[in-house]
């Protein structure tokens, strides 16, 4: 029997946090409690470790697995990797089982390439979503699995909205992302000497290797010597489906946690941003709003959030930190695990957890 190194989200649950790492582990929980996560798999932290055994190469049987695994996501899915007629996009996150800072970025909207960027502009009837998907793919690519770094992008996208007279990324039409995708593009063919990776399955590959390079970089080295984490743990590799923030003023994203991690006060905390992605809300390019705004702006999701922390709280009996997508008014949840606080905070929670009856 060949060794497992590939888990669907079905196949895992809590306990499996040492295989699939924190994220992956709480992952898996939530799609056993019926919540709204994006389908997807989870590569274990045995294979980041098989990858240095194998000399930072991905072996062939642990290749066969993770090509075996994109199928199956296919089928729970119903959309294929760089189809012309419903192409299936993911994101890929590190997830190690000790939360660790320094680790991989993750890389949005994988699976882009020019022939599926039309087609989801076109079956969308909206373009400027679909080339801000790929605008944003190709700085996240080029910059976390290829290192050329953000600034050279940045610069360009200073540059067209100083030409335009606008001040906000927002303001950029189809036409304009357009534009930048290639000369993005252009820019990494002058950094790396290659043109940038059309084919989905290679792109995959990359950012796979990308997130266990991660576990060995000089950050993360650091902070496991800082805090006693053996080297040998590895990092587990989430590939999940997308979920889109950016479709316009019916989607967004945000963080949240179930208790206010200053006070400890029993109350929602955090902040959400109207058309946007995942690093827009901690990359304070744009200001979000308080997540006790989602009452006014959406308020059938924001009685549905409620609730899943209600979930949540009760099933982990911690306060719990939590991200989210909202795409076109329906809500996904991406991941939770159990909130950092103060101290001032943490007895506050401890004693109301007692007397709530959560914990002895």
């Amino acid at each position: 029997m060949a060794k497992k190194y590939v888990y669907l989200f079905t196949e895992g649950n809590a306990s499996m946090r040492e295989l699939l790492g924190g994220k992956g582990a709480n992952l898996a929980e939530m799609t056993n409690l019926g919540l709204p996560v994006p389908q997807g798999f989870t590569i274990s932290t045995e294979a980041c470790t098989q990858y240095y055994e194998d000399n930072r190469q991905i072996n062939p049987e642990i290749q066969a697995q993770i090509l075996e695994y994109i199928e199956k996501m296919e089928k729970v899915t119903g959309k294929k990797f760089g189809d012309e007629e419903n192409p299936l996009l993911v994101s890929v996150r590190s997830g190690a089982r000790a939360s660790m800072p320094g680790m991989m970025d993750t890389i949005l909207n994988l699976g882009l390439n020019e022939k599926v960027v039309n087609v989801m502009a076109k079956k969308s009837g909206n373009p400027r979503w679909a080339w801000d998907c790929y605008r944003r793919f190709i700085q996240m690519y080029s910059d976390v699995v290829m290192e050329v770094g953000k600034k050279y992008f940045e610069q360009l996208i200073d540059a067209m909205k100083e030409r335009k007279g606008i001040t906000l990324d927002v303001d950029l039409t189809a036409e304009d992302l357009a534009e930048l995708a290639s000369q993005f593009k252009a820019e990494y063919k002058a950094k790396i000497g290659a043109d940038f990776p059309d084919d989905p399955k290679e792109q995959l590959f990359g950012a796979i290797k990308a997130v266990f390079r991660s576990w060995d970089n000089p950050r993360a080295n650091y902070y496991r010597m800082q805090n006693d984490i053996p080297y040998s743990w590895g990092t587990a590799v989430n590939v999940q489906m997308m979920a889109f923030g950016n479709l316009g003023e019916t989607s967004g994203t945000g963080v949240a946690f179930t208790r206010d991690p200053a006070t400890g006060e029993k109350k929602l905390m955090g902040e959400f941003l109207m058309n946007a992605q995942g690093e827009d809300v901690v990359a304070g390019v744009r200001t979000p709003m308080p997540i006790a705004k989602m009452q006014e702006v959406m308020p059938e999701v924001y009685e549905q959030f409620q609730q899943i922390c209600k979930t949540l709280e009760n099933h982990y009996r911690d306060m719990q930190d939590m991200e989210f997508t909202i795409e076109d008014k329906k809500l996904y949840m991406l991941q939770t695990r159990n909130g950092k606080r103060t101290a001032r905070a943490a007895i506050k929670i401890a004693c109301d957890l007692v007397d709530e009856g959560m914990i002895t």
